[in-house]
């Protein structure tokens, strides 16, 4: 790890062959890109080796901050893993109830949609089954650990635990009392010197929505470039420069499918693992290598992380509708122009 390639302020750039990439075959991917543009935009940074092979922009500025909608699950993830190694928090599975008891106090009626409310089942939501999403947390009939169902409140409710463990999550002042994005700064924006910012999210919901309980998502917005640091850090399982910022058997554990949806869901489900989505068993990705793995968000917002082949492709946008369709568009383009 000694001799790997960390960026300072800026990154290095190279030629794609110095970066062992055939420079035609990426000038196929970017002609691609091109050819599916339509009305669209796209940014694309392909790092290899700890440097940029490749920069793709249109449509949108290289340094504009875009909302990385559900990827930055990914950074929560990190965010567990990091305060679970720091003793805040026993363990992954650890109840949400005994560190968030209010996430528990959303009456019949008072929930995001009819039907959906705290059920007595929910006292058993563990920290693990909600960077999974397969607590089921207000979803009626999914018991915790059971059915994997994407979810946004689920993750909220994550954050809002994590940071009342330091004082900064009052559900009586959502605005005021602060959240989780001070700490994502203290432990990974500043090590890693990026430059992302932040916003609160909130769904147009009824009155009665207690949404001081389970809304105000921790929202990140960055650039390409930015979301770049955040894969090569991935790619390094956690380790930037000389510092392990994340434990490293966290994340190996994290970008696996999760063990309480290998155990209860059918395989087509086996792709998803801690705030990341896996291809540990080519269930998303069937022609990409088994070990890459992503944070993705609505937007085409995606980061995708290749330990074996030494890689990370961030699209901010992407061109892409649907997971499946990078295993035989831009990755796949991409994952060629490396053999």
């Amino acid at each position: 790890m000694s001799g790997t390639i960390f960026p300072g302020a800026d990154w290095q750039a190279v030629a794609p062959a110095e970066a062992g990439m055939d420079p035609g075959a990426l000038a196929r991917a970017k002609e691609w890109l091109d050819g599916r543009l339509g009305d669209g935009r796209y940014r694309v940074v392909i790092v290899r080796g700890g440097r940029i092979a490749a920069e793709w922009n249109r449509g949108v500025g290289r340094d504009e901050q875009l909302g990385m909608a559900s990827a930055a699950k990914s950074i929560y993830s990190c965010m567990l893993g990091m305060i679970v190694a720091e003793g805040k928090l026993p363990s992954p599975d650890a109840k949400l109830i005994d560190y968030y008891g209010e996430a528990l106090d959303v009456p019949q009626g008072e929930g995001p949609k009819e039907g959906r409310y705290a059920f007595e089942k929910d006292r058993a939501v563990t920290f693990r089954q909600l960077i999974s999403n397969t607590s089921g947390y207000m979803k009626p009939g999914e018991a915790p650990g059971k059915v994997f169902h994407y979810q946004t409140y689920g993750m909220n409710v994550l954050c809002h635990g994590l940071a009342k463990l330091y004082g900064l999550w009052d559900a009586a002042d959502p605005v005021g009392s602060g959240d989780l994005r001070r700490l994502i700064d203290e432990r990974l924006r500043v090590p890693l010197g990026a430059s992302w910012g932040y916003y609160q999210h909130n769904f147009d919901l009824h009155a009665k929505a207690r949404i001081h309980v389970f809304g105000y998502s921790n929202g990140v917005k960055a650039t390409a470039l930015d979301m770049a640091r955040l894969g090569w850090l991935w790619r390094n399982f956690g380790r930037w420069g000389d510092e392990q910022l994340v434990p490293e058997a966290w994340l190996r554990e994290a970008v696996r499918t999760a063990p309480d949806i290998r155990a209860n869901c059918p395989p087509e489900q086996w792709r998803y693992g801690y705030g990341f989505w896996t291809n540990d068993h080519g269930r998303i990705w069937p022609r990409l290598p088994r070990d890459s793995f992503a944070a993705s968000g609505a937007g085409s917002q995606h980061v995708w992380v290749c330990p074996s082949l030494d890689l990370v492709v961030v699209q901010s946008p992407g061109l892409w509708k649907d997971q499946e369709e990078n295993d035989t568009g831009l990755l796949r383009l991409v994952v060629e122009a490396c053999r």
